[in-house]
């Protein structure tokens, strides 16, 4: 007797090998966009990429949906994170200004907007980095090599109307370059952030009373904080680490300067951390 035809198994590594080196990436939120990947292009010239990749889970294979050119590298890129899909299909980035994006019913990509803080209109202070506020996509704050942070509040609400946006507000957050903020759901998830910068110090600021901001750590050499990220079920921890350093910092935000713990495992320099969305003890971290 013949036995039954058993069904596919469905792949569990799927790759997809962009035409250049991918510097940036993001997955998208939206329950609608299942497996949907932005990914930035690094080119050594001004017009660089950024495409939209998601997975076709009949064919088993990551697709290519969209290419857009971008001035420059991404430093950044992120979807806006609306899971319910409340709000326009947006995507930003980050490189010399802040850009918004739109993907139309036909995943055609469209610019929407361009932010940009700078006094000096003949010279651009590049953004390093950025980060959606998860609570409120209102909120966008960006991070510059001129020592700042950049609050931008944002119009999105409008499923027809331009995209549109302001400046909250903008402090020095840093001695020297910031290299990177993220937006923590302490004191509620819409005002509370910190950031690393290469002045070796992670500082966290609070958008209600921005007189005072607290030291969390300072690196002991002085190493430039190269990134940093929240934990995601408990918003009292994060990591970071310095630059050409192999190690990874957890820090408790309620026992500022000592690290709770070192992660030395890496042989080589670190380059990218994040914290496991369904775990407080689980962090996976990059290294070369």
């Amino acid at each position: 007797m013949a036995s039954p035809p058993r069904e596919g198994k469905k792949k569990e590594i799927y790759k997809y090998v962009a035409p250049w080196t991918v510097f940036a990436l993001n997955w998208s939120m939206r329950m609608d966009k299942r497996w949907r990947l932005a990914i930035g292009s690094f080119i050594e010239d001004y017009t660089n990429k950024v495409q939209i990749v998601q997975l076709d889970e009949d064919r088993g294979e990551l697709m290519h949906r969209a290419t857009f050119d971008h001035p420059y590298p991404t430093t950044k890129v992120i979807w806006i994170p609306d899971p319910a899909t409340h709000y326009p299909d947006l995507l930003a980035t980050s490189g010399d200004y802040l850009r918004l994006w739109r993907v139309d019913s036909n995943g055609q990509v469209h610019p929407e907007c361009m932010l940009n803080n700078n006094r000096n209109s003949e010279f651009c202070a590049p953004l390093t980095s950025f980060d959606w506020n998860e609570t409120d996509p209102n909120i966008v704050g960006t991070s510059s090599i001129d020592t700042t942070c950049t609050i931008w509040g944002l119009e999105t609400g409008q499923v027809l109307g331009k995209v549109t946006g302001s400046v909250r507000t903008q402090l020095i957050a840093h001695d020297k370059e910031v290299h990177d903020i993220a937006f923590t759901k302490l004191g509620g998830g819409r005002d509370v952030f910190a950031s690393v910068g290469a002045d070796g110090s992670v500082r966290l600021f609070d958008l209600r009373n921005l007189e005072h901001s607290t030291i969390l750590y300072e690196d002991h050499k002085q190493l430039p904080l190269m990134r940093l990220s929240w934990n995601k079920q408990d918003p009292n921890y994060l990591a970071t680490f310095a630059m050409e350093s192999s190690e990874v910092i957890i820090l408790d935000v309620r026992v500022p300067s000592v690290p709770v713990s070192r992660l030395c495992n890496h042989r080589a320099p670190v380059n990218g951390i994040a914290w496991a969305p369904h775990s407080s003890c689980h962090i996976c971290t990059a290294g070369e």
